[in-house]
């Protein structure tokens, strides 16, 4: 009786064990597989749309002399093309990009709100509005002078939301910053339709940078706003495990060990680094921030610490094929990215909200 217990036991045991590994644990190892797979399908992607970028555009350019141009002829018309237009947009749409897809998760995860964006703590109207002062003190749209100005109007902005939002014992609650980015936001988008009401000649300048466009842009200026973007990559990647546990509410990340107040400060001082760069490269572009963290969770889950580098990924990717996008559909003239963006990324996410429930943050 007890050869034949233990038989049966052994038998119903044997399944689970067959190959020597756990369910729990060969679903871990199928979810991680998943998981890289995909990032690397995600990076192939974003290099196919990179070498488009490259290769595509008013002036048809065969590939054996894009390469020739990037290799080691610099004085062609075709190299000037490749080296001073091409290849600066798409260097700067792929950090813009990656940029913006980063933040719009770091807003989600602070505010616990799945529609937050970049845009909530009013760090891209903080920085639109710089740029219409410099624009009305300077009267130039000049980058290398109108990205400081927007760079520190996104601060200001910024550190005006974290201390509205921040009264009360419990330091910044994810409501109130809400509330608080929505009201300064309000007030700067009425500073700038008064002053480009006011100005015509301060509105020609804006209008072209208010959409958002990697169009005309030197490399150098992304020399100047990648060490702010690099910086609030740095500090964001740096809290996906704290970010983990802030959303299983604020009692339980203390329990476990995790700085709440100290979370949501250095994670607000990361979406400024991030935002308001690269809202002060480019001008602002919609729906990155909004979109591409829904797209990520879809592949990755919850987790943070897979969800930044897909963001990031798809975010790159996002703008820079709806930069060639434009340039495609408009030949010989072109449709700027912040346009294509709001155009491209609003199907996605309808599509998004249609296919599943929205995930509670």
């Amino acid at each position: 009786m007890g050869t034949t217990s233990m038989s049966a036991t052994s038998e119903v045991a044997s399944p689970s064990d067959r190959h020597g590994v756990r369910p729990a644990e060969a679903r871990r190892v199928r979810l991680l597989a998943t998981r890289l797979t995909g990032l690397f399908a995600a990076c192939g992607l974003l290099l196919l749309v990179t070498v488009l970028s490259v290769a595509i555009g008013a002036k048809a350019i065969p590939p054996g002399e894009v390469l020739r141009a990037l290799l080691h002829d610099r004085t062609s018309l075709d190299a000037t093309v490749v080296i001073d237009l091409r290849l600066p947009r798409t260097l700067l749409g792929v950090a813009v990009g990656a940029a913006l897809g980063l933040a719009g998760v770091l807003m989600q995860a602070l505010t616990r709100n799945p529609l937050a964006d970049p845009g909530i703590l009013g760090v891209s109207m903080g920085a639109s509005a710089a740029v219409v002062v410099s624009i009305a003190l300077w009267r130039t749209a000049d980058p290398s002078i109108g990205v400081w100005f927007a760079f520190v109007g996104a601060g200001a902005a910024s550190t005006l939301v974290h201390l509205l939002g921040s009264r009360g014992r419990s330091g910044p609650a994810p409501v109130r910053l809400a509330l608080a980015g929505t009201a300064i936001s309000a007030v700067l988008s009425a500073l700038i339709s008064v002053v480009t009401l006011l100005r015509p000649d301060v509105f020609d300048e804006f209008r072209f940078w208010g959409v958002g466009s990697l169009a005309g842009l030197p490399l150098s200026l992304l020399g100047q706003v990648l060490p702010f973007l690099g910086a609030g990559a740095v500090l964001a990647l740096s809290l996906s495990g704290s970010l983990n546990t802030l959303a299983l509410g604020d009692e339980t990340a203390r329990s476990l060990g995790t700085g709440v107040r100290r979370t949501r400060i250095l994670g607000m001082v990361a979406v400024t680094l991030l935002c308001g760069a690269a809202t002060a490269a480019v001008g602002p572009i919609a729906f990155i921030g909004l979109a591409v963290p829904h797209l990520a969770r879809t592949i990755t889950g919850p987790d943070h610490r897979w969800l930044m580098p897909y963001a990031m990924i798809l975010g790159a990717t996002l703008l820079v094929g709806s930069d060639v996008l434009g340039r495609v559909i408009a030949r010989p003239g072109e449709i700027q990215a912040g346009i294509v963006t709001a155009f491209a990324g609003a199907p996605v996410f309808i599509a998004l909200v249609r296919r599943r429930r929205i995930a509670e943050l």
